[in-house]
């Protein structure tokens, strides 16, 4: 196609949007595919009654058990893997605490900004190691932690019995299995396909216009609609460190968490195609600057960015799942509200903490 805006439209709105959904497919069969196959032979039962007294020390079922550890993956199969909780309580508490989980979404983030916290070359890698467990540590302590606390408050109730058959041990249909993997791929993409196209399309239009003829793909971000939107939300997250243009990046990767490093890479004029585009990218991190001078992203800024990331819900398709899974928007926007919430206070007190301790 000629240069214009169908073509960006399609290229970098419909099949970059829809790709950045569909591309998680792989990973949810993948999950269906063990869990049917833990389904068929019968130990499902057996994993979610030996996990039953550890998660009742906060409030969930042992059936939750699978559901939060599929959400390392991704959250959407997770949530979708709490039909199999019969309490509608604790169902709807792990649906809550399920993005919280380090999804592989989030990874990408984590690995740019860890690369410009500690680059390799001066830093042993057991120190990247310790700082990317102390983000898996954290989510999973804030799941457990708000798990308990809706179960103390939002959602209380007496806590049921756990009754569960135990079915004899045997081998996997294969056929079943294949027939539980598809009804769940149906099931995912046509419940978070359509909404995410419409909202990647939004996305789109809002970083490609107002036009700006012959200004460089930085320069475009910056007069954009997001561009505007991040300059308007910037006293908002100033008191993080944050500037306008992570305020963009913010904006942008509510599509898809690792659409944050995209951003960065236009915003910074960054080719990602280029070979091992990283380096570059983690550079002009280090070089961005405020108005004033200062260094945009220190080691303080990074790591209070990765800890944002941790408890925001940015990510739309997971919000869309909420909605169909629980029949009301009233729950995933209460999860979007606490989570975004919890991640603004939480990195206002890393940042203070820092300050306090001299980080820069």
């Amino acid at each position: 196609m000629p240069p214009g805006d169908l073509r960006d439209l399609l290229a970098d709105g419909v099949i970059a949007g829809v790709g950045g959904i569909v591309v998680f497919l792989p990973q949810i069969l993948i999950l269906f595919f063990f869990i049917g196959l833990l389904e068929q032979t019968g130990y499902m039962a057996r994993a979610a009654f030996l996990m039953d007294r550890w998660m009742s020390r906060v409030g969930l079922d042992g059936k939750s058990f699978i559901p939060l550890l599929g959400s390392y993956a991704c959250a959407i199969p997770g949530i979708m893997a709490t039909r199999t909780i019969e309490s509608a309580r604790d169902r709807l508490a792990t649906i809550l605490v399920a993005p919280l989980m380090t999804c592989s979404a989030r990874l990408p983030v984590y690995l740019l900004l860890i690369a410009a916290i500690v680059p390799g070359e001066r830093v042993p890698v057991l120190t990247k190691v310790g700082l990317m467990f102390t983000l898996f540590a954290l989510g999973t302590g804030a799941a457990f932690g708000f798990a308990k606390l809706f179960k103390g408050t939002l959602l209380r109730g007496e806590q049921p019995m756990m009754i569960l058959e135990l079915p004899k041990y045997h081998l996997p249909s294969l056929r079943s299995v294949a027939l539980h993997m598809l009804e769940r791929a149906s099931l995912f993409l046509r419940k978070a396909g359509t909404v995410i196209l419409a909202i990647s399309i939004v996305l789109w239009a809002l970083t490609t216009f107002p036009r700006v003829p012959g200004a460089t793909p930085a320069e475009q971000v910056a007069h954009s609609y997001a561009g505007q939107i991040g300059q308007a939300i910037e006293p908002v997250i100033k008191p993080l460190g944050f500037d306008w243009q992570i305020g963009v990046g913010l904006i942008t990767s509510f599509a898809a968490r690792e659409v944050f490093v995209s951003s960065m890479a236009v915003i910074f004029n960054v080719d990602e195609n280029q070979e091992d585009a990283t380096v570059p990218l983690r550079q002009a991190l280090l070089a961005a600057r405020w108005p004033d001078g200062r260094p945009l992203f220190t080691p303080l800024v990074c790591f209070t960015l990765m800890v944002f990331y941790v408890f925001a819900l940015q990510c739309v398709s997971t919000i869309v799942v909420v909605r169909r899974e629980t029949g009301s928007w009233k729950w995933p926007l209460f999860q979007l509200a606490y989570m975004t919430t919890t991640a603004w206070v939480v990195c206002f007190a890393v940042r203070q903490v820092g300050l306090l301790l001299g980080f820069a």
